[in-house]
């Protein structure tokens, strides 16, 4: 039988790999992977999965004492996620000394080994659900750079401390030809999620127009597919959106993005939020992580949003 391929296998990187080869790798393999460029779904997980654990240093240790072990690659990966790391951001307890909710047991409606369930129990306790796909004749290696990115710091930041939460990427507007490029479901709240690669540097966002240096700017609105969504799921589905501005050199604090009182991503005035992956991060932990049910995965919903898949 052949020997199982480790994370490293994976990314084509030796187990000395630094931080910074590793994230090269990781762009290198997404491009290959990408069913845009002639890869699939499962190749590109497998590549997601491994950055994901690869890229998180605490992550990183667990799995390598696991391996290096005996254990399996794929048990070694259940160690390190299930395994917090020191210092990451979770979700603050509802009261002291209670654990939140979303962090809580899986809870899946209906229960798995129900056979009027509509999906298959391995698709259920599916994490993330296929990749963005094409969209027109000619695919735009940035646009797989920033997409790949915002997949991996997804399932760093908030699958992590989030288990009920899904990853489903390239869904189509329901009634639109639009398709937006992730969204994350975890209870009753969807998040859909847009992003665009930006110079680093100052941005102001007043509610509708997004400026840099006094001038407006051009950004994907993530608004005409919140209410796409909304209609179409109303009442099961409260819904939000938002664009992550990325900026070179992969800072989550890149680019400063200066709000107009009432834009605040926090604000419930708008239905779509311009943010950095710092925001980003906060944003879809506090929307997703104090909805109701946060630990339910509601099978029906989920069936007919990767029904929407483009």
């Amino acid at each position: 039988m052949a020997a199982q391929r480790t994370h490293y296998d994976v990314l084509g990187v030796s187990r000395t790999a630094t931080a910074e080869e590793i994230k090269s790798a990781y762009r290198r393999a997404a491009r290959k992977t990408h069913p845009d460029h002639g890869g699939t779904a499962d190749e590109f997980r497998l590549v997601s999965l491994a950055y994901e654990t690869l890229a998180d240093a605490e992550a990183r240790r667990a799995y390598d004492d696991a391996t290096t072990a005996g254990r399996t690659a794929a048990e070694g990966s259940r160690s390190a996620r299930a395994r917090p790391a020191p210092g990451r951001p979770q979700p603050s307890a509802p009261s002291a000394g209670a654990p939140h909710p979303a962090a809580g047991p899986v809870v899946f409606v209906p229960p798995l080994d129900d056979p009027a369930a509509p999906l298959a129990s391995s698709v259920a306790q599916q994490r993330v659900h296929g990749a963005p796909r094409r969209r027109g004749l000619f695919s735009s290696a940035a646009r797989l750079d920033r997409e790949s990115d915002t997949i991996a710091l997804v399932q760093r930041q908030v699958l992590s401390v989030l288990p009920a939460a899904r990853l489903i990427n390239g869904l189509r507007v329901p009634g639109e030809r639009d398709v937006v490029a992730h969204g994350v479901l975890a209870g009753h709240r969807l998040a859909l999620i847009d992003s665009a690669l930006v110079p680093a540097g100052m941005y102001r966002w007043d509610g509708l127009r997004l400026f840099r240096d006094g001038r407006p700017t051009k950004h994907q609105s993530a608004a005409a597919a919140v209410r796409g969504f909304q209609n179409e799921f109303m009442p099961e589905l409260n819904v939000t959106g938002f664009t992550v501005l990325l900026a070179p050199g992969g800072s989550l604090h890149e680019p400063v993005i200066d709000y107009a009182r009432g834009s605040e991503p926090s604000s419930t005035s708008a239905a779509a939020h311009v943010v950095n992956a710092a925001n980003l991060v906060r944003e879809l932990k506090l929307f997703l992580g104090t909805g109701p049910d946060p630990a339910t995965v509601n099978q029906s919903v989920l069936a007919r949003l990767l029904d929407s898949m483009a």
